[in-house]
């Protein structure tokens, strides 16, 4: 059987049918990424719940009980924290492995032709590992606390998940393809990622906000995450109400950051191979 391979036409030119037939390549860098993570490493997939544990941690005695920081409406300060950490740590996570994703598969995009667009997926696929294993405690710490979720707010789960993964991957994409040719992105996106945390109600609830309507309102329309997180929050905790503006806000603004990322990506991959 033989493939033609031609330039991408069109707005997005997603080829799906292409897609699907690598479909086994794209498993295969998925589990190549999550055995590399944990090979050869003592504590093997503890560390996906010993990080943000440890975070939990200190930033509860730093900012709960030294700053005052509260939940604002009641829940248990650890427990607020770590609901809001271990989505922020999916889309850190997603992000920064997206964005570097073409530089470190550099080798491999030189020597075969495949849909590159996979390599920056799988950094999506990977992250949900290490989020299934930090839900667990996520749960434990409910029962802790007798928090019991909304059904409403499981019903949304999914709809969280898949507005984090496209503002992740939106990114993601552009910076790949950024990354590519200029190679100090590399070196800023872990400073860019630190700063996000902060201007993304992780630490704080977003009502804390309230009183500076500007700066509210454009955490929530350039950045997905806080409403992502606010909402989940609410759903999950069932201690403060939906935002369900905000979420809206939030879905149109992360597909909006998919398309723009999907476009810059596949408009500039034909040069992939010849400056990775």
């Amino acid at each position: 059987m033989e493939y033609t391979i031609t330039p991408p036409k069109g707005l997005l030119a997603v080829n799906l049918s292409e897609l699907w037939r690598f479909r086994d390549l794209f498993l295969m860098l998925a589990w190549r990424d999550i055995s590399v993570r944990y090979k050869q490493t003592v504590l093997g997939v503890a560390w996906a719940l010993l990080q943000p544990v440890a975070t939990m941690l200190i930033f509860t005695f730093v900012f709960n009980r030294m700053a005052n920081i509260q939940s604002g409406d009641g829940t248990p300060y650890p427990l607020f924290f770590y609901t809001g950490m271990i989505i922020w740590q999916y889309y850190s996570s997603t992000l920064g492995n997206a964005g570097n994703s073409m530089v470190s598969n550099a080798s491999l995009i030189q020597k075969v032709y495949f849909p590159r667009l996979i390599i920056p997926a799988t950094a999506a696929t990977t992250g949900l590992v290490d989020l299934a294993i930090s839900s667990v405690l996520l749960v434990g710490l409910m029962f802790w606390y007798g928090v019991v979720p909304h059904l409403v707010g499981l019903l949304l789960l999914p709809v969280l998940l898949a507005i984090t993964m496209l503002a992740a991957l939106g990114v993601g994409l552009f910076l790949a393809a950024l990354n590519i040719k200029y190679r100090d992105v590399r070196h800023a996106l872990p400073f860019f990622i630190q700063i996000l945390m902060y201007v993304t109600p992780v630490i704080y609830p977003a009502r804390m906000l309230d009183h500076y309507p500007v700066v509210k309102g454009l955490m929530l329309w350039l950045n997905p995450i806080a409403a992502v997180i606010t909402n989940a929050r609410a759903g999950l905790l069932g201690q403060a109400d939906f935002d369900f503006p905000a979420l809206g806000i939030a879905a149109v603004m992360s597909l909006a950051m998919f398309i723009a990322g999907l476009y810059y990506f596949r408009n500039t991959e034909r040069y992939f191979a010849d400056i990775a």
